[in-house]
């Protein structure tokens, strides 16, 4: 079946349809992962988007649920350039033309994915219409004219939990998948004979916002010992507060964070009475908590490659990246200062109070998809609380 993807700004690319024979409009990005398309799917972070993917083959490995970051899929299109026809991996459940009829999503092969990332680098993100209609392209255009705009939405509202919840209480969910090492000690075994790294005792016991969070965070978070209870993006402060956290995390998410000025704030009513660390949206609503700003980025930064340099060691990391807006440095107060850059445009990626014990950054350390160099953040948080602890 035929399918449209058409930009707002006239451009369109016509492919053969997968999926789920749907129409769909959203603001059209890319990614550059080589695999994780899965993840990519289930991201919260991307409500409200149509993704493409710049890897030439798409699915070769097919789907399973252990993969899945949240409990839905959250993209509202999925563009790739060939669609694998098979799909091989012992972990398969499924394939992802499978996964996407279930869902009822939409998706289009057979474009030149390479030129469409181009026009976005140029052009910037914008509004797209993905359609089997029949319907011409320049209709197709025109609906993608229509489309709301990113800018100033509030998805939060539509990712975020109804209630709040301990997670994983039984200590399953969080544990790593390994193979057997040594004398398999530090291993447990399942009832399927799968091989998992045992949890570490709980060291702290934290709040996190979820503002769209995707579960391998929360896995990681537990790994590091940290014990979670999970609440909604409106949980006021006073709240948080009552439940005595030794910390507080604030998730990823999608949207504008300029438009979730409730979230702003009650993250002001946090700041200096309790440890906070917040990772992509909760990055950058915490620059709005400080006093500052952001600006959208002309195509964002979506992918597992993204370099990252520590202002203070000068070290770099390739981390996994996923956001359309950034924290603008110049409009932060004097008390809080830019720990991290991305060395391709030099925007910021990572904040640090000087005097409160509050540190963010705009990337993903629990990669999922992605490298791994950032993990090391999740145990900065634990000698945080640690060194506020030892302070009172």
């Amino acid at each position: 079946m035929r399918a449209i993807l058409a930009l707002e700004d006239g451009r369109y690319f016509l492919g053969e349809s997968f999926g789920t024979p749907v129409s769909t409009v959203g603001e059209v990005c890319f990614n550059t992962s080589m695999t994780g398309y899965q993840e990519v799917l289930t991201d919260p972070s991307y409500r409200g988007q149509i993704v493409a993917m710049t890897a030439p083959q798409i699915g070769n490995y097919g789907v399973n649920d252990l993969d899945d970051e949240s409990a839905a899929v959250h993209v509202r299109g999925f563009v790739i350039e060939e669609l694998s026809p098979v799909a091989s991996s012992w972990r398969s459940r499924g394939t992802l033309d499978e996964y996407l009829k279930k869902w009822k999503i939409p998706g289009i092969q057979g474009i030149d994915t390479r030129a469409l990332t181009k026009h976005l680098r140029s052009r910037g993100a914008m509004q797209g219409c993905l359609t089997t209609d029949d319907i011409t392209p320049e209709q197709a255009v025109a609906r993608a004219k229509a489309a709301p705009p990113m800018a100033g939405s509030d998805f939060v509202k539509e990712v975020t939990p109804k209630a709040p919840y301990a997670w994983d209480p039984e200590n399953r969910e969080s544990r790593a998948w390994t193979i057997v090492k040594g004398d398999g000690a530090a291993t447990e075994v399942t009832e399927n004979g799968e091989v998992f790294e045992k949890l570490p005792p709980v060291k702290h016991h934290i709040v996190a916002y979820d503002y769209g969070m995707k579960r391998n965070i929360l896995r990681r978070l537990r790994q590091e010992g940290f014990k979670v209870q999970v609440v909604p993006a409106e949980t006021p402060a006073a709240e948080v507060l009552a439940l005595k956290p030794d910390g507080v995390f604030l998730s990823n998410g999608p949207g504008d964070p300029a438009a979730l000025t409730y979230v702003h704030e009650i993250l002001r009513g946090l700041m200096g009475k309790t440890p906070i660390f917040g990772i992509c949206l909760g990055h950058q609503m915490l620059g709005y908590a400080f006093g500052g700003k952001t600006f959208k980025l002309k195509f964002g930064h979506r992918g597992g490659n993204q370099p990252v340099q520590d202002l203070a060691t000068g070290k770099v990391s390739i981390t996994s990246q996923n956001h359309g807006f950034a924290v603008d440095a110049d409009s932060l107060p004097s008390d809080v200062e830019v720990s991290h850059i991305n060395l391709n445009d030099h925007t910021v990626e990572g904040l640090r109070h000087k005097s409160l014990p509050i540190f963010s950054v705009q990337y993903h350390p629990e990669a999922a998809p992605g490298p791994n160099d950032a993990g090391y953040f999740f145990r900065e948080f634990a000698k945080l609380i640690e060194t506020s602890q030892a302070g009172r």
